[in-house]
């Protein structure tokens, strides 16, 4: 059976404000296994952003605990979460946030330049990722003068560039229309695979939800779906071409 690659145990969530609390998540447990594609359907408000916010490390949760990689998170330093964060993991979010200045092939390779990747070598492995997500015509394009699937391509490639054990994706096709969304999609889904990362994805969409390997709920703050048994954590590491379409 495959690793781990990602542990929530008893997760929850709360944000106070004066006398007012506020539980957006209760007891939320699930794990995602090398390779492995698992969709979290919820209503708006349902706490889905959240719950990914935590699982990336972006955010601390009011109890329980993430294990990325047999590692957890709350007990690393900031800086060692950081380092195992830009090294395991890759987002993708419903908007694309491309620098605006940089071109598609700068704005992928600067992922790998923040790890002082020498800028041919970083400049090498972004035209090869453009070019598997269809984006070989659109290299040195800055984002005002690509289509919104094309931005959401670059942002998939910039996910995967650092070779990511797992990519969150929050709403990934959410600004897009059906037609590019569907395509988006299913190419964030092919790459992810070919590379046996794996994938949560956060959506209201149930039928790109249905297109993954497991989908789980999330109602009103608790997760409601069926865990695969999958083997215990790894020891813990150290840290020192799809359619050309818009």
């Amino acid at each position: 059976m495959n690793k781990l690659v990602l542990e929530a145990t008893g997760l929850g969530k709360r944000y106070d404000s004066g006398p007012a609390s506020t539980q957006v998540l209760t007891d939320v447990s699930f794990s995602v296994a090398e390779g492995e594609s698992v969709a979290i359907v919820g209503a708006s408000g349902s706490g889905k952003s959240t719950l990914l916010h935590l699982l990336g490390g972006l955010d601390s949760p009011t109890s329980g605990s993430v294990r990325l990689q047999g590692l957890r998170l709350a007990e690393l330093s900031d800086a060692a979460r950081g380092d195992l964060r830009n090294q395991a993991l890759g987002f993708v979010y419903q908007f694309h946030h491309l620098l605006a200045e940089l071109t598609a092939v700068q704005n992928v390779a600067l992922a790998l330049r923040i790890r002082r990747t020498p800028v041919a070598e970083a400049d090498a492995k972004a035209t090869e990722l453009l070019t598997t997500v269809g984006l070989s015509h659109r290299l040195q394009h800055l984002p005002s003068e690509l289509s919104g699937g094309e931005r959401q391509r670059v942002a998939i490639a910039r996910a995967l560039v650092t070779e990511p054990a797992c990519v969150l994706a929050d709403e990934p096709t959410g600004n897009l229309d059906q037609e590019n969304g569907d395509r988006v999609f299913a190419l964030l889904l092919d790459t992810t695979r070919s590379r046996n990362a794996s994938l949560v994805l956060v959506t209201h969409d149930r039928a790109l939800a249905a297109r993954c390997d497991r989908v789980l709920e999330l109602t009103a703050g608790q997760l409601q779906g069926p865990s695969p048994a999958v083997t215990s954590s790894p020891a813990p590491s150290n840290l020192s071409g799809p359619s050309e379409g818009h």
